[in-house]
């Protein structure tokens, strides 16, 4: 995986996102503080170092932040991971966090596809809205080329049921983008 950044400006966002920064350290703000958590533990769970910095109109709601970090967020990790040969392409994890219990399978493969099931019972995490997880993992996917299939298999409290599905996401993520000795598939290409 190589190094990337990436920016995105629009009306309502401002987003960098950096893959890898040199120092190896990772940094998250976003001004919405449940997602700063989630992020630092994507970033963390893939061991993939990454600088984000969102500014975004979280005065109307978190919903432009959330979704913009997930493109600027899956434009950097193609662009990191570049023609995607040389992985192992396919990862899955489950992980689980006190009651609850997240499964997330993915493919490293141009072809994106997201299949959310999730069931959360407060409309909100703090600042975040927890229907938003689905928007951002949509986002993520389909800038970063992945399929992703999310699963939360049961839980009760919304805040653990969010943090396994992030950090299943991060385990499958760090499987699928280690090292391969040849690009996994039969065309020659993935795509």
């Amino acid at each position: 995986m190589n190094s990337a950044t990436v920016t995105r400006t629009s009306k309502e966002t401002d987003i960098t996102v950096t893959i890898l920064p040199e120092d190896g350290k990772t940094e998250i703000s976003t001004g919405i503080g449940f997602f700063d958590h989630m992020l630092t533990a994507l970033s963390m769970h893939s061991q993939i170092p990454m600088k984000i910095h969102a500014v975004g109109d979280i005065h109307v709601d978190a919903h432009h932040t959330v979704e913009d970090t997930g493109i600027v967020l899956g434009q950097a990790l193609a662009k990191a991971l570049g023609n995607k040969s040389g992985i192992v392409r396919y990862g899955s994890a489950y992980i689980p966090m006190d009651e609850s219990l997240a499964f997330c399978s993915l493919d490293i493969c141009n072809r994106p596809f997201l299949v959310f099931n999730a069931e959360f019972t407060n409309p909100m995490i703090g600042a975040y809205d927890t229907c938003l997880t689905e928007e951002f993992m949509r986002a993520f996917a389909f800038n970063a080329g992945l399929t992703l299939h999310c699963n939360v298999l049961y839980g009760k409290n919304d805040h653990h049921k969010t943090e396994a599905l992030y950090k299943a996401v991060a385990h499958a993520l760090k499987i699928a983008s280690a090292p391969s000795e040849q690009t996994i598939t039969t065309k020659g290409i993935l795509g």
